[in-house]
């Protein structure tokens, strides 16, 4: 299966922007690629996320398919197992499997998206990790770039690494307008050098990401700019 699997060191880290705008760049390249959101929480009458994927990639998709791209959504804003056995079931990794080898048989490319970090419980045995060993993508890892990112992200490496998963590398996903410092710049190097993965870039803020309805072809240029160098990066 082609895809890549995108995780972050926690929840609301920008996880589901740099998937959206990836899948948004890979579309106008000419690559028929597909989102996946294995696992959604806070769901009301739609799966946000995928939500936002598919109108960034200004993309849509018969009932079929997007339940493919969203096996499991719960309304409870929660961790995926709990919102699971508050609706009386239980997240079935090889579910999730079948469902992104459905779409890999449709698309060329699947961007999966996790939920919440890299160790966040699926049900009480497995966890996001057991999920990723079972897509077997490489891992794109959304981080913060300040303050703090230094600990979560080495952490999350380590635990991926840990794995035997293939990290495709590090994004930095700006969610204020503050300007960057020395701080963040050393963020990147030191990251690069203990965690011995690239940084492929940062994503700069920008308010037209935080509307629920985005479109790519909208964005400002330098937001545009920095997710072409991503992909190149990434040679998909």
């Amino acid at each position: 299966m082609n895809g890549l699997f995108i995780t972050g060191t926690d929840t609301d880290i920008g996880k589901t922007a740099l998937s959206a705008l990836l899948l948004a760049e890979l579309r106008r390249r000419g690559i028929n690629a597909a989102p996946m959101k294995p696992a959604q929480t806070g769901c009301e009458g739609g799966v946000p996320d995928l939500d936002y994927s598919l109108s960034m990639a200004a993309m849509e998709v018969d009932t079929e398919t997007y339940q493919h791209m969203a096996p499991y959504r719960f309304e409870p804003a929660c961790s995926p197992h709990l919102a699971a056995e508050l609706a009386g079931t239980e997240i079935e990794i090889a579910e999730m499997v079948i469902a992104a080898r459905t779409l890999g048989s449709e698309y060329e490319f699947v961007l999966a998206e996790g939920a919440g970090g890299v160790i966040v419980p699926l049900n009480r045995r497995e966890t996001m990790l057991d999920l990723m060993q079972a897509l077997r993508y490489p891992i794109l890892l959304a981080a913060r770039p300040g303050l703090g990112t230094i600990n979560h992200t080495l952490l999350s490496i380590q635990a991926l690494r840990s794995d035997g998963l293939e990290i495709a590398g590090v994004v930095f996903v700006a969610s204020t307008d503050q300007e960057s410092t020395f701080i963040e710049e050393d963020n990147g190097a030191t990251i690069e050098h203990f965690g011995k993965v690239p940084v492929l870039g940062t994503i700069p803020y920008c308010a037209a990401l935080g509307a629920p309805t985005p479109n790519y072809e909208n964005l400002p240029i330098p937001v545009v700019a920095e997710v072409e160098k991503i992909v190149n990066q990434l040679a998909l």
